[in-house]
């Protein structure tokens, strides 16, 4: 029980709840403080705009020139599926 007799027994106080917390006001920020924040948000932005830019193919030679050949692969299947309109046709002088 000796663990035990520091210990403080009392209500639980919240933030936000109670009598106390009524009396208190928000402070209200400056708008220089606002304009600053602002700022500070668009260079961010600015900057992850930025290292998008800067991006790297972090594939293999080998894996560039797979993805090269599957975009003709799947080129040459969409101009199967195409309908033929520039085709010559044929014509038979004989019949």
């Amino acid at each position: 029980m000796s663990e035990y007799a520091t210990i403080q027994k009392s209500a639980l106080k919240l933030k936000g709840v109670g009598v106390v917390s009524e009396g208190k006001k928000k402070k209200k920020k400056n708008k220089e403080s606002k304009h600053r924040l602002e700022q500070v948000a668009t260079s961010q932005n600015d900057e992850e705009t930025q290292a998008k830019k800067a991006y790297v193919d972090k594939r293999t030679p080998a894996q560039i020139a797979f993805d090269k050949m599957q975009e003709k692969r799947d080129f040459n299947r969409h101009l199967d599926a195409l309908t033929e309109h520039y085709d010559i046709p044929k014509v038979s002088w004989t019949k």
